[in-house]
């Protein structure tokens, strides 16, 4: 057992645990996302991405990324919180942060057995699915938990 923030991985740590869990036969599952308020869906899409595979590695939207995707008012929580509440998750293995609006650098350099993303993507709306099928792996979109929304919910509590 260890500390969450271990699994809260520099860019160089990820080349060292790639290549173990290349070593044991291990089978990469990857997805991303910006897990602004963890909530029930988030917690069911990530364990049913976790099942695909043995290890799963998730790509955190920095904060400035999550500035630029959703708007000013967001993230809720800072990266470091986000990255936090992730790592705690025993189906977690690892996270990274990202500063870029998409994962694809993340994914050339993990290159993942398998990227999977929630149903509001379709297999040809998802970044680095043509790359992770050239060599082979497999591009999964996984249903979204109806009336679990980080937009609908921040609304809800706002009273809109």
């Amino acid at each position: 057992m260890y500390e969450t923030r271990q699994k809260i991985l520099s860019w160089e740590q990820i080349d060292q645990w790639v290549a173990y869990w290349r070593f044991l036969e291990q089978k990469i599952v990857f997805t991303n996302g910006c897990f602004d308020i963890l909530h029930l869906g988030h917690l069911t899409y990530l364990e049913e991405a976790a099942k695909l595979g043995d290890v799963l590695v998730v790509g955190l939207n920095s904060d400035e990324s999550v500035r630029r995707l959703k708007g000013p008012s967001r993230p809720v929580f800072s990266q470091e919180a986000r990255a936090r509440l992730l790592a705690a998750l025993e189906f977690v293995e690892a996270v990274l942060i990202f500063e870029e609006e998409t994962p694809l650098r993340l994914i050339e350099k993990i290159r993942p057995d398998v990227l999977v993303k929630g149903g509001d993507y379709t297999p040809e709306t998802i970044v680095g699915a043509d790359l992770v099928r050239s060599y082979g792996g497999q591009v999964e979109v996984l249903p979204l938990v109806p009336g679990y929304s980080t937009t609908a919910l921040i609304q809800r509590l706002c009273g809109g």
